[in-house]
């Protein structure tokens, strides 16, 4: 089997990639930009293209497949050959669905959490001996890849995006995976640049439960009352709903459950945790996991990157950083540092990064989101604002939409400098982005502002 990739070294794009390789076929793939770590793991496995740039000389009748990356355009070089050649075109979560179709997919899908709940599955199963194919958005631990596919594997865990499958393909990802187990964790509307309205993105939701397999499990969170109503339509699949699991904190603040009188201490903490743990659990025990052998493996989870990720701590002091961009994250992550350290001060700081945030008729959902912190800023670049060819955004607007108290700064060195001259003693910053906040390297910068 011959593969070729157009725009190989996406995030994802990649991390499949080397999957198939690794699975024995041939593959080949071409990019205009390649970035790390993309560029060193697809040249560990000699898939990294020879020169950057679209080749359509490259693209002939003895690819079998195309697979074609988000990054491309419609009009790309080679997916006009392609198509011209009539070749078989696929996207990125299309041909996961094929790769996996005769396997039990457990798909996590919402706007929230996915991404933690899926590598809580994933280092459950890998704990208790049994092998799975998968598909996850982050870096986890003890992991090498984000994806894996095996021919043996029985059971294949996918975490569910909504974004877009490709450029020529508009169907939210999650439409493709067909699951037999389904995790819907929330819905908070997102990507209003593809789903303009709430409704119109509720409604990805309602289609996703409608491709869950006849005879299917879906399990949704009780307290989103849109999930609620979806669920009750819903005639098609078993329904059931869950909340956090009930836990206590000892002395030192670490979070337990008791199960089975024996006490199990989480190595995550926070109410949104505990929600994404009780998921874990329902989907693990579909997976032919037990209880007992679910609460021995998942106390030692220790997250997956950039999620409440610790980068530095003191005796009084720690510094995370969270993947929280949307209003309802950012929302749960403040929360989770202050449950967790209740007598310390929170400095939290959102960078607005994604096409959705930085645009005004969202950035009003963002309102008192972070009231619970007691320094918050917030964060955003004018050129990434024109590079992403958005109309600009005043910084007396951001203010009044997150709220009056709230500090706004346009320039990474003012914020930097800002955050320099701060007393961190019994106090703890989060900073808070999909992306870096222009380049800053956080265990350096937690050095110099923490470690004194």
């Amino acid at each position: 089997m011959r593969i070729h990739f157009i725009a190989i070294g996406g995030a994802a794009m990649h991390n499949l990639a080397i999957a198939l390789f690794k699975k024995g076929y041939n593959v080949t793939g071409s990019d205009d930009e390649i970035f790390e770590p993309s560029k060193s793991r697809l040249d560990k496995y000699n898939l990294l293209p020879k020169a950057f740039g679209w080749f359509p000389e490259n693209i002939s009748d003895k690819i079998d497949v195309i697979i074609l990356g988000m990054h491309a355009l419609k009009d790309n070089p080679e997916l006009l050959r392609a198509q011209e050649l009539k070749l078989k075109i696929y996207s990125y979560p299309e041909y996961l669905y094929e790769q996996t179709k005769n396997k039990k997919r457990i798909v996590v899908g919402g706007s929230h959490g996915k991404t933690t709940i899926t590598s809580m599955i994933m280092h459950v199963l890998k704990n208790t001996g049994i092998n799975f194919d998968y598909m996850v958005g982050a870096n986890i631990k003890g992991f090498e890849t984000m994806v894996q596919l095996e021919e043996d594997n029985k059971i294949a865990v996918l975490e569910g995006d909504e974004y877009l499958s490709s450029p020529i393909d508009l169907t939210p990802k999650f439409h493709w995976y067909k699951p037999d187990v389904a995790i819907l964790t929330g819905i908070a509307w997102d990507h209003i640049n593809v789903f303009p309205t709430f409704d119109n993105y509720v409604s990805q939701f309602e289609i996703f439960i409608n491709t869950i397999k006849d005879n299917g499990k879906l399990f949704w969170f009780e307290e989103d009352e849109d999930l609620k109503k979806l669920a009750d339509k819903n005639t098609k699949t078993t329904s059931n709903s869950y909340n956090k699991y009930e836990y206590f904190t000892d002395e030192n603040s670490q979070v337990c459950v008791n199960f089975e009188n024996k006490v199990y201490k989480m190595s995550v903490f926070g109410d949104h945790n505990m929600q994404n743990i009780n998921a874990a659990r329902l989907a693990c025990i579909e997976a032919g996991v037990t209880e007992k052998q679910f609460w021995e493996t998942i106390q030692n989870f220790e997250g997956a990157a950039k999620r409440l990720q610790l980068v530095k701590e003191t005796d009084n002091s720690s510094f995370y950083i969270d993947f929280a961009h949307a209003p309802s994250k950012l929302k749960a992550t403040i929360n989770a540092l202050k449950q967790k350290y209740p007598q310390r001060k929170l400095v939290a700081c959102i960078e607005l990064h994604t096409f959705s945030s930085l645009q005004k008729n969202f950035i009003p959902q963002y309102k008192d989101c972070m009231k619970n912190a007691d320094t918050a800023i917030v964060y955003y670049s004018h050129e990434v604002i024109k590079h992403k060819r958005l109309p600009e955004i005043e910084e007396s607007f951001v203010k009044k939409s997150f709220g009056e108290e709230t500090l706004v700064f346009t320039d990474t060195k003012r914020l930097k400098d800002f955050l320099s001259e701060q007393n961190f003693s019994n106090t703890n910053l989060l900073m808070m982005s999909s992306g870096n906040f222009n380049g800053i390297d956080f265990v350096k910068f937690a050095d110099e502002l923490i470690i004194k």
